[in-house]
């Protein structure tokens, strides 16, 4: 071991009420605080105080104060205290709808290394994890338009994104993300979304994922993990929460959960339940 405190009892976790496509959290943990897994939005924040260590396309990085994490959707990584102080940050999941909405149809803006220290991208994180003391508060509905259009815009300058040669169909991966997400509550087929959006499979996958970053399976189990983690705050048995949220079972939800998350559901639980 590197004397890194071991004892995490004292990790804590606050999540503001989440909005559509938005989700931001404010957390402190003593050591080891997640394992390695990927999620189907952008992580944005900020490092508040000591260092936050986090593997990321086969390298080591180290956030502190003055930098902005950018990890691209659908990257693995992983999360824990650079220093024996542990590390307190403050962090922002956005939908990559809600960066394309603003870009319409660019390839989704991608930061080398998941570090800036851009201004414009710090400005713009800021005024989405901004609060007082207490409750995270909830962002108005302009406040939150204003500030989603400066980080889209933010990250596209930060990253050099342009158009590529091979634009895609926009409009047929609009019409699968926007399905999946009304129906995500059951199983669909291949045929189905090929009817839906009037692209064949292939050529729908990688719309998808030039797009919105992931594919169109793990968009559908990231929405599912969303209500599983509503049922799991609202106290609901998590072999009942498994079946609510389609899972196959209890073992399914948690092997699906830990790969999200870096953490099984009851490790998740608990820690979000605190203060």
């Amino acid at each position: 071991m590197d004397g890194r405190r071991q004892d995490n009892t004292l990790d804590w976790v606050r999540r503001a009420v989440p909005g559509e496509g938005i989700e931001r959290i404010e957390a402190w943990f003593g050591g080891k605080a997640y394992g390695m897994h990927r999620h189907d939005t952008y992580a944005i924040g900020r490092t508040l105080a000591g260092v936050q260590s986090f593997n990321y396309r086969r390298g080591l990085r180290n956030s502190i104060a003055g930098q902005t994490m950018v990890l691209h959707p659908d990257e693995a990584h992983d999360g824990q205290a650079g220093t024996g102080e542990g590390f307190r940050y403050r962090m922002l999941y956005v939908d990559p709808a809600l960066i394309q909405a603003v870009l319409g149809g660019r390839a989704l803006p991608f930061i080398e290394g998941g570090l800036t220290t851009d201004p414009r991208v710090s400005r713009a994180t800021e005024a989405l994890l901004r609060r007082t003391e207490g409750p995270l508060p909830p962002l108005e509905p302009l406040e939150r338009h204003d500030a989603l259009t400066e980080l889209a815009l933010a990250l596209a300058q930060a990253s050099g994104a342009r158009l590529a040669d091979d634009t895609g169909d926009y409009a047929s991966a609009v019409r699968a993300h926007d399905f999946l997400h009304a129906h995500c509550d059951r199983i669909m087929t291949l045929d189905e979304l090929e009817r839906v959006t009037g692209r064949d499979r292939f050529a729908l996958s990688r719309d998808f994922r030039k797009f919105y970053g992931t594919s169109p399976y793990r968009y559908l189990t990231l929405r599912r993990l969303d209500l599983a983690r509503r049922l799991m705050l609202a106290g609901a048995p998590l072999a009942d929460v498994a079946a609510q949220a389609g899972f196959a079972d209890q073992s399914h939800m948690t092997r699906q959960f830990t790969r999200a998350y870096g953490m099984p559901p009851a490790r998740w639980r608990a820690i979000a339940a605190q203060r």
